[in-house]
């Protein structure tokens, strides 16, 4: 492909995803259009971007989840394209609709791909009839209480109850004793009802101490299917995933060739294109379940990126815009091993509470094989409208060890002052013998760091001195 055919495109995101997208657009020569809301008027996304259109109000709502607004910046800049991001409107297959019959190019998988996915029961409908495994269970659709019940009497307490809609950790509820049922079913819908407007639930069997693996896949419009691989995304907080690695510790090549391939066949199941996250839970005794499909790029995309040498964004484009898959699976091979943690603004000593402030001091370790998707800078507000994710540290090794060593290091050398983050809580979480075993669990750091308390003020400011070479 010598001549890109998209010119233009809009950004419907911001922060450091944002500021991931602008990177492949440059180097494909596509021109940016950035939507800002109020607080974000002097964000790094919104300066970097070719063009930037105000969207008026500060909330998401009023803002990155309008999509009326967005439509009508797209056709004032004169966009041919919408990239999404994630969150906010990425896996809304109205909105997707509505792009497209806006004469829009979409980049992501189809709205019938979306929907399909969007519900849980019937994303776990179609993985049974695709011959995917997926958690003992039942969907609540067309069940009445006792049905569920019954059903959770059949698979055999624990269960879980999640919203069908759901997504990031919310409307989910782990139900230990039958008589807890009735009440803990009611206030998960209530939940499920408040958080997404739709309170059916599905019902699955509580796999205890099992570990998220997820599988990355890449599909275009002329029947090319493919895997990057797996992402091992145990280490979580609230059901909100922490810190991804690449290869998983846990898989062997057999179980390895059977996950991602079992990936491959649900995306095939639903005609998908462009990039998805099949996501499995693996249990003790070595086997995995389908939980879910987020049809969008995933936050820890870049872990992938490294183990194969793809670059999943401009990929995105290149299959959005009709171009095939540039390779064959065969083609692809998994080589050395990432690492990706979050930073966010919250205090881990206080259940992770965001943190709101000025960022005073920003000074983010460098060196080979470390690599920073930010959306902020000295002087950045973060304000409490929007998710308290700062940046993304990655980085790469030859092994597991090495990229163990180069990651700790790399959080020993940043610097971030003038607002609380979780930067010594990743310290521990990566110094942890479990962690550095490969022990990994989605319970980890509920197990392990429960009662975590930071150390010492003066010994923070004396590290973060140390680390600043002031």
């Amino acid at each position: 492909m010598t001549k890109f055919p998209l010119k233009k495109l809009l950004i419907a995101n911001r922060g450091e995803v944002a500021c991931r997208i602008l990177q492949s657009c440059r180097e494909l020569g596509i021109r940016t259009v950035a939507v800002y809301a109020q607080p974000d008027a002097d964000a790094l996304f919104v300066r970097e971007a070719d063009e930037a259109v105000a969207l008026e109000g500060s909330s998401a709502t009023d803002t990155y989840l309008n999509a009326e607004k967005i439509l009508e910046a797209a056709a004032r800049s004169g966009a041919q394209a919408l990239h999404p991001g994630y969150g906010f409107l990425s896996e809304n297959a109205e909105f997707a609709k509505a792009v497209q019959a806006a004469g829009l190019v979409w980049i992501g998988p189809s709205p019938e791909s979306i929907a399909a996915m969007g519900s849980k029961a019937r994303a776990r409908a179609i993985a049974q009839e695709a011959g995917v495994p997926v958690v003992p269970g039942l969907s609540e659709d067309g069940h009445s209480e006792m049905a569920l019940l019954e059903a959770a009497k059949e698979v055999g307490l624990p269960v879980l109850l999640k919203a069908s809609a759901g997504g990031g950790g919310k409307g989910m509820r782990v139900v230990e004793d039958e008589a807890e049922f009735t009440e803990a079913l009611q206030a998960t819908r209530r939940e499920a009802r408040s958080a997404f407007g739709d309170d059916h639930l599905v019902l699955e069997k509580y796999i205890a101490n099992p570990r998220h693996i997820e599988v990355q896949v890449l599909a275009d419009h002329h029947g090319n299917a493919v895997h990057l691989f797996e992402r091992e995304c145990s280490i979580q907080r609230r059901h909100q995933k922490v810190l991804e690695e690449s290869p998983s510790p846990a898989l062997d090549a057999r179980t390895r060739g059977a996950i991602t391939q079992a990936a491959v066949t649900l995306a095939r199941a639903v005609n998908y294109s462009n990039a998805g996250t099949v996501e499995f839970l693996w249990d003790e005794s070595g086997h995995f379940y389908f939980l879910e499909m987020n049809t969008r790029l995933q936050v820890e995309h870049p872990v992938s990126e490294w183990v194969t040498g793809q670059d999943l964004v401009a990929l995105q484009l290149q299959v959005a815009a009709g171009e095939p898959l540039p390779f064959v699976q065969d083609d692809l091979s998994q080589r050395g091993h990432a690492i990706e943690v979050r930073v966010y603004a919250e205090d881990p000593a206080l259940q992770f509470a965001p943190q709101t402030g000025t960022l005073q001091v920003l000074k983010l370790a460098q060196g080979p094989g470390v690599r920073w998707d930010s959306g902020v800078e000295r002087g950045s507000a973060i304000t409490p409208h929007y998710d308290p994710l700062l940046a993304k540290l990655i980085v790469y090794g030859a092994d597991r060890p090495a990229a163990l060593r180069r990651l700790q290091q790399a959080l020993r050398a940043t610097v971030i002052l003038g607002i609380n983050t979780n930067l010594d809580f990743l310290q521990d979480v990566v110094g942890h013998p479990a962690f550095l075993q490969g022990k990994t669990t989605t319970g980890f750091i509920d197990e392990h760091f429960a009662d975590w308390k930071p150390a010492s003020p003066e010994a923070l400011e004396w590290a973060a001195l140390a680390a600043f070479e002031i």
